[in-house]
């Protein structure tokens, strides 16, 4: 089966690229599950519980995020009783939201999506490494289809998860610093890797945001606020094809689309 992982998605000009590019994508690669992170898709940083109904109305199964969470006050109660929006799940275990969850395909397959977020230059939050162990631990039973968001800055860090990981889970799949890599691969033991998806948001911006906005704040080294760019937005994901009786992956293909 194939599985669908949008990258992060920033402002309306990422939702807008989602609504316009996701029904080709499925088309031609008929992925079985969609997942995308969402911790960037309101105004840029955050996600609203209206916004989260969006992006499942536009056929998204199920949502990751990241240390953007929590911008929206309102978004804590709608992730307690919405277990499709996941937060990373080595935030304290008293926090709102759940780290993972065992999803139904529509053709009946089970698959585990679980949430993690790295600690270097990051919130020092539980070591990532032990979380995915505890949550691997808890969805294996229910299925051998595991797919992994780290959201995180350090490149050695999701490489070394990958490591970690490999040969326990599916997938790997970085998010967080919104430029895609060109390092996807199988690793030995059948685990898809990529260390970042990339962005789907405004071309020509720095990191989704206005570029001007951006280059005040590295000139002056001042506070400036970023702002969600406008125009044109690209799509950025990946196509994972995983053995759903052994978990295995056996392709990762990246995908670069202009809205």
């Amino acid at each position: 089966m194939n599985i669908l992982f949008i990258a992060d998605i920033v402002g309306s000009p990422g939702r807008q690229g989602v609504e316009a590019l996701l029904p080709r994508i499925i088309e031609i690669h008929k992925p079985e599950f969609v997942i995308a992170n969402a911790e960037n898709a309101a105004g840029g940083f955050g996600v609203t519980p209206k916004v989260a109904d969006e992006l499942f109305g536009l056929g998204i199964d199920v949502l990751t995020s990241g240390n953007h969470i929590w911008a929206y006050k309102e978004i804590q109660e709608y992730i307690d009783v919405n277990p499709a929006l996941l937060r990373p799940a080595n935030y304290p275990s008293s926090t709102p939201g759940y780290g993972s969850i065992v999803a139904k395909t529509a053709r009946g397959h089970k698959i585990a999506v679980i949430n993690i977020m790295g600690r270097t230059f990051m919130e020092p939050l539980d070591c990532p490494f032990l979380a995915a162990d505890r949550e691997i631990e808890k969805v294996s039973p229910e299925t051998r289809t595991i797919v992994v968001d780290i959201h995180a800055e350090a490149t050695s860090e999701k490489q070394a998860l990958g490591w970690y990981l490999n040969g326990r889970v599916s997938a790997i799949l970085g998010t967080h610093t919104h430029v895609q890599t060109a390092d996807e691969r199988i690793l030995p033991e059948g685990t898809a890797y990529i260390t970042d998806v990339g962005m789907t948001g405004v071309v020509d911006s720095v990191i989704g945001m206005r570029k001007e906005d951006a280059l005040e704040r590295f000139l002056s080294m001042m506070h400036k606020r970023f702002e969600v760019a406008k125009g044109p937005a690209q799509l950025n994901a990946v196509v994972v094809q995983i053995d759903p009786d052994t978990g295995k992956a056996g392709e990762i293909t990246r995908l670069n689309l202009n809205a």
